[in-house]
C-alpha cells in the first residue's frame, strides 16, 4: 500500500503546524501518511515512504541545519530515492525572508536524488510557506498541497 510521510524541523511551532496540515490532507486524500520531526527521522527510514513531504523554517534563507543533514545522509544510499514523490514548504519571519530559496533548496536535494516534484499552477508555486503563524490562506495552501501529493503519488505507482 502507498505511504507518506511529512518530516519537519520547527523552534515556534509553525512549521510543525503546516506539517500536520499537510500529513491530515494526505490522509484524508487516501494516502496512509506520518507527519514526524526531523529528530524522529533516519536517512534510510525515507526508504520506506512512497512520497516525502520536507518542511523547514527559514535560517539565512536557506533550511535549517537538522534537514539539510538528513539529506546529507541519504549520500549512503544515493540513488535508492529515485521515482519517489517530494514536496517542500517553510516558514519565516517576513516576507522576502527567504521562504522560496528554503523550499528550492529542499527541491534541489530530491532532484538530485532523483525524486519526482511538481509545482502547483495556483497559490504557493513552490510549496507553501508562512509567514509567522499560519493563517486562513497558509492552511489552504497546506491542505491543497497534502492533496495533490496524494493524489499524484497514488496516479504514479498504480500506473507502474
Amino acid at each position: 500500500m502507498a505511504n507518506g510521510i511529512v518530516v519537519y524541523y520547527s523552534r515556534s511551532g509553525n512549521t510543525k503546524e503546516m506539517a500536520e496540515i499537510i500529513a491530515k490532507s494526505m490522509n484524508e486524500a487516501g494516502l496512509s501518511t506520518e507527519c514526524k520531526s526531523v529528530d524522529k527521522v533516519k536517512a534510510d527510514d525515507l526508504l520506506n515512504y512512497d512520497a516525502i513531504i520536507v518542511g523547514s523554517p527559514t535560517y539565512y534563507g536557506s533550511m535549517a541545519w537538522p534537514i539539510k543533514q538528513l539529506f546529507d545522509e541519504t549520500v549512503s544510499f544515493h540513488g535508492k530515492l529515485d521515482g519517489k514523490v517530494g514536496a517542500a514548504f517553510s516558514s519565516s519571519a517576513n516576507i522576502g525572508g527567504g521562504n522560496e530559496t528554503t523550499i528550492i533548496g529542499i527541491i534541489e536535494a530530491m532532484l538530485i536524488a532523483g525524486m519526482v516534484v511538481a509545482g502547483d499552477p495556483q497559490g504557493d508555486h513552490y510549496g507553501p510557506v508562512s509567514i509567522g503563524k499560519p493563517d486562513d490562506r497558509v492552511k489552504k495552501q497546506c491542505a491543497r498541497r497534502g492533496k495533490r501529493i496524494a493524489e499524484l503519488t497514488k496516479k504514479i505507482l498504480n500506473s507502474v
